[in-house]
């Protein structure tokens, strides 16, 4: 995709700081990096979202995150890794390239809002209702 900045960067078009390589999968340090770290793991293939990803690419992005993983932990050694990947406008993509952050967190840094919310039990017939409707629509 011409405008897309992520595929310019796997192009070499935009200067990154890459992580890894290998032929479906481009992995970079994010220039606005919520902690020390944080790491885009992306597909060399564009697809904009979980719905258009390819299976093959989808599997190749989560088979690197685990390798970067590992290798954050080794040198970073942090108490955790966020991974974060968000789809649509709806959930706060910003760009519209499939991608994976991996956020390395320590000890006393500030809770991700995504990763704290309060723990209140829900509509358990309602619930089930959704779970449902969501289980027969799987194809």
């Amino acid at each position: 995709m011409e405008d897309c900045i992520f595929c310019k960067i796997v192009k070499g078009e935009i200067p990154s700081y890459k992580v890894y390589e290998d032929e479906k999968v481009f992995a970079f340090e994010d220039i606005s990096p919520i902690s020390e770290g944080h790491t885009l793991v992306v597909p060399k293939r564009h697809a904009q979202n979980l719905w258009e990803i390819p299976d093959e690419d989808l599997t190749a992005v989560h088979l690197v995150s685990k390798k970067i993983i590992a290798a954050i932990k080794d040198v970073l050694e942090p108490t955790g890794v966020a991974c974060l990947q968000l789809n649509g406008p709806g959930a706060n993509q910003v760009v519209m390239h499939y991608h994976l952050h991996l956020i390395p967190r320590i000890s006393g840094d500030p809770e991700l809002p995504v990763t704290s919310w309060e723990l209140k039990q829900g509509d358990m017939e309602a619930i089930k209702q959704t779970a449902d409707k969501i289980a027969a629509a799987i194809k």
